[in-house]
C-alpha cells in the first residue's frame, strides 16, 4: 500500500512536469514503473504510454482553446511518428533486446535530453519566429523527424516533448506555444501506437494505469496553473539538472 501512495504521488508529480514544460512525463514515469512499483522495462515502457498519452490529450484541450495547436503539421507529423512508435514496440520484442538493453538505451537518451535542457537554457529566447525551411523541404523533414522520434517513444518510452518540439520549432517553422500544444496532441497518438505495438509481449495493468493517470492529470492542471508564476528557464534547468541525475542512476544500474 506504501509502495502504491508512492507511486501515484510521483505520478503527481510527472503531470506537473507535462503541465509547466509539455514534456518529460515518460523521463519520470518510466524509473517510478520500475524502481518503486517494480516493473520489468517492457511493462513499465507500455504503462508510461498509456499514462503520458492520456494526460498528454489532457493536456491539449486548453491549447486547443488558445488556438496553440497547428493541425496542418500535426496531419504531417503524426502519420510516420505513429508508424515508428509502432515499429520501436515491436523491435522491442526481438530475442536480444532484453530489460537491460532498453534500459540503458533509456538510460542513455534521458543523459541526451538533460544536456539539451541544459544547453537551451544558456540560450536567449527567438524574438521572432523562426526561420522555416522550404515547403518542400517540410514535407521530407517533418515525417522524417516524426518516424525518428516515434521508433524512440516505442523502444524506450521516450521522445515525446524534448524530442518533438525542437523539430516542430526548427523544422516546421512553427512558434514555441504551438509547438508545445501541437506535441502534446501528437504523443497522444504516438502513445497509442505503441501501446498497440507492445499488445501481446508486455501485461499492462489497465487499473494501475488509470489510478495513476487520474493522479498525473491532477499534477497537470497544477502545473498549468503555476506556470505563470515560475521562471521556465530557471524551471527548465533544474528539471535538466533532475533528468541528468535520473540517467545518471539508470545507468549505473544497469
Amino acid at each position: 500500500m506504501i509502495i502504491w501512495i508512492i507511486g501515484h504521488i510521483l505520478a503527481v508529480c510527472i503531470g506537473l512536469s507535462l503541465g509547466l514544460m509539455g514534456g518529460g512525463g515518460s523521463i519520470l514515469a518510466v524509473p517510478v514503473l520500475v524502481y518503486i512499483m517494480g516493473m520489468g522495462a517492457k511493462e513499465a515502457i507500455a504503462m508510461s504510454l498509456a499514462i503520458v498519452g492520456s494526460v498528454s490529450l489532457l493536456g491539449v484541450v486548453s491549447h486547443w482553446r488558445q488556438g496553440n495547436v497547428n493541425l496542418k503539421t500535426f496531419a504531417i507529423f503524426t502519420p510516420t511518428a505513429m508508424a515508428g512508435a509502432y515499429l520501436g514496440a515491436r523491435l522491442a520484442s526481438l530475442p536480444w533486446i532484453t530489460d537491460t538493453v532498453q534500459m540503458i538505451c533509456f538510460g542513455a537518451i534521458a543523459f541526451l535530453a538533460s544536456v539539451l535542457m541544459l544547453f537551451r537554457t544558456n540560450k536567449p529566447a527567438p524574438s521572432a519566429k523562426p526561420a522555416s525551411p522550404s515547403r518542400y523541404s517540410k514535407w521530407l523533414l517533418i515525417p522524417a523527424g516524426g518516424l525518428g522520434v516515434g521508433v524512440l517513444t516505442g523502444f524506450v518510452g521516450v521522445g515525446g516533448g524534448f524530442a518533438i518540439v525542437p523539430v516542430l520549432v526548427l523544422v516546421a517553422g512553427i512558434p514555441m506555444k504551438e509547438a508545445v500544444g501541437t506535441s502534446l496532441l501528437i504523443i497522444s497518438f504516438n502513445a497509442i501506437a505503441g501501446i498497440m505495438g507492445y499488445l501481446g509481449q508486455a501485461a499492462i495493468d489497465w487499473n494501475l494505469a488509470l489510478s495513476m493517470a487520474i493522479a498525473a492529470s491532477a499534477g497537470t492542471l497544477g502545473g498549468a496553473y503555476l506556470n505563470q508564476f515560475i521562471d521556465a528557464r530557471r524551471l527548465q534547468k533544474l528539471f535538466g539538472f533532475f533528468v541528468l541525475g535520473v540517467a545518471t542512476v539508470v545507468l549505473l544500474q544497469h
